[in-house]
């Protein structure tokens, strides 16, 4: 689903990854763990096509991302990753409805069918009764499955997140892993999660630990 090979990354003097291999692979739920600094942020958006590396080639379901034109890759990022966030960032004028629908309008895809799509996903998401409530009328449990959803819209081969249950409390944290694993099961879904839950990280597939830019040897 995506390999890295011989990843660096500076920012300036820093160098924050120094030589990067590393392949995740279809249906895979892994970990990226490691202690401020180490890079792990800078890895998954290399991996989100945000960030290019100085250094190596990055290649997701198949594509070389790195040879696509800016334009090609903006498209490619919308239509086959989707991300999730610490703070879920949803846009607050928008109901949770309408925030799951933006992927699937910046891939101009069919109203009708992303409409469907955005109600199957809040169902899914146990949400179908708050389509119609804004970001500040849900919880921060709520706020989260209704970011999921989002990444979700347009059935991506991976999903990317950072820190995603960190501003959860313990409940909506337990229910954010189970609802990662249900889609996992039961959708194929490929996740990539940066985290600092280390019970996050013991569950998952496979943990990755970085320490100072480079992938620890178990």
């Amino acid at each position: 689903m995506i390999t890295l090979h011989n990843i660096h990354k500076s920012f300036g003097q820093l160098e924050v990854l120094k030589g990067i291999d590393l392949e995740i692979h279809p249906r895979e739920m892994v970990s990226i763990v490691g202690s401020s600094g180490a890079g792990k942020t800078t890895l998954l958006q290399i991996m989100g096509t945000l960030y290019k590396p100085d250094q190596g080639s990055v290649e997701i379901a198949g594509n070389d991302v790195l040879r696509l034109s800016p334009a090609k890759l903006a498209r490619f990022r919308c239509e086959h990753l989707g991300f999730v966030f610490q703070f879920h960032q949803l846009l607050p004028e928008f109901t949770a409805k309408e925030n799951i629908l933006i992927p699937g309008m910046i891939a101009c895809r069919n109203q009708g069918e992303i409409e469907r799509r955005a109600l199957e996903l809040l169902d899914f998401m146990g949400l179908a009764d708050r389509a119609d409530h804004k970001p500040a009328q849900l919880s921060g449990g709520e706020k989260q499955r209704v970011a999921v959803a989002r990444a979700l819209m347009n059935n991506p081969d991976v999903v990317l997140a950072d820190e995603p249950s960190g501003s959860l409390d313990t409940h909506n944290k337990e229910e954010l892993h189970n609802l990662f694993f249900r889609l996992r099961d039961e959708l194929g879904q490929t996740f990539v999660i940066v985290t600092h839950d280390e019970t996050l990280a013991q569950i998952t597939d496979r943990t990755i630990h970085l320490v100072d830019g480079q992938i620890a040897q178990p």
